[in-house]
């Protein structure tokens, strides 16, 4: 009897566990294909039938994990622009304390890593999406204003920089930096590209240069 007992305890979990990791492994297979999707051809071409396709499973399953395209879209987005901003927050929080160093750090790596990943980069800051897209993309803007605001802080209150609107600073160097990328993400005839490509080392140089001297910080 204690036998049958433990045997019966055990058996009903075995199925679940096994279900559990069933699903988490075509979930991932799911963000993988769509993710990939996305890297070469922007979110127009991640939709349900080619993620189905390169996940190997159904149509009908991709909606039993997501519900629908644009949740799939918006959790891809959420994690990309994670990802993205970790790495740019790591190289900030390596750098010398000085405003120039932060704001340089900032900068470079934010802008090496969108043109070596081009089409990933304009699909998160430029290619049109659903309103669950935006959502994300209004937060994943968000934090880096608050980094870019923070480091300006940091350089007014250490007397590096002349005091300032540092929300407004803040967004005056994201969209300068936008825009200094804007068209040279995508390869021509694709996404928004309209400018040819641009010598990283030069591009980042003189867009840092600028907003340097726009918050008045030593060159």
């Amino acid at each position: 009897m204690e036998a049958f007992d433990a045997e019966s305890t055990d058996m009903p979990y075995r199925p679940t566990e096994n279900t559990r990791a069933n699903a988490e492994t075509r979930r991932a297979a799911i963000l993988a294909a769509a993710t990939s999707l996305i890297a070469d051809g922007g979110f127009a071409a991640a939709a349900v039938r080619p993620i189905a396709d390169a996940s190997g499973i159904a149509t009908g399953t991709v909606y039993r994990y997501f519900g629908t395209r644009e949740e799939l879209l918006a959790e891809i987005f959420r994690t990309l622009a994670d990802h993205e901003y970790t790495a740019v927050e790591q190289a900030v929080d390596a750098a010398e304390p000085h405003v120039t160093d932060r704001l340089s750090a900032l900068l470079d790596t934010f802008s090496r890593r969108a043109l070596r990943a081009p089409r990933t980069a304009d699909a998160l800051l430029f290619e049109p999406v659903n309103p669950l897209v935006e959502a994300e993309r209004l937060i994943f803007r968000r934090r880096y204003h608050d980094l870019v605001v923070r480091i300006i802080d940091g350089g007014v209150r250490a007397g590096e920089i002349p005091a300032q609107d540092a929300p407004v600073t803040a967004r005056a160097v994201i969209g300068a930096n936008a825009e200094a990328l804007m068209g040279r993400l995508s390869p021509p005839g694709q996404g928004t590209a309209t400018a040819p490509p641009a010598d990283p080392d030069r591009l980042i140089a003189t867009v840092t240069t600028f907003c340097l001297r726009a918050l008045g910080a030593p060159q």
